[in-house]
């Protein structure tokens, strides 16, 4: 059974960091484009940051220049660097497979200023 689990949530000051992993189990990742996306209460699921099978990656504006994906294939793991962090990047955040439609069970992070 496939099954995406992320780890590295938790609480941290404005201007702090945190490195989010997902780590996937029962399949491969290596040729599956991976996004991270993320949720804020009575909001819709936004995309963060998507890494795809090459390396190339894509960020979202509010994101760009303090976010970083990053994945290793062997481990079978994507990260998401988040350096910078403010209090709006407070949410519930998802890995999420787009060759599986696979979506993690999700991780909260919350900024405090």
């Amino acid at each position: 059974q496939v099954q995406l689990v992320e780890s590295g949530g938790g609480s941290v000051q404005s201007g702090e960091s945190l490195q989010l992993s997902c780590v996937a189990s029962g399949t491969d990742i290596k040729m599956h484009s991976m996004d991270w996306y993320r949720q804020v209460p009575g909001g819709e699921r936004e995309f963060v940051a998507q890494i795809q099978s090459g390396g190339r990656t894509v960020y979202a504006n509010p994101v760009r220049g303090r976010f970083t994906i990053s994945r290793d294939n062997a481990k079978s793991t994507v990260y998401l660097q988040m350096d910078n962090l403010k209090p709006e990047d407070t949410a519930v955040y998802y890995c999420y497979d787009l060759y599986l439609l696979k979506w993690g069970q999700g991780i909260q992070v919350t900024v405090s200023s």
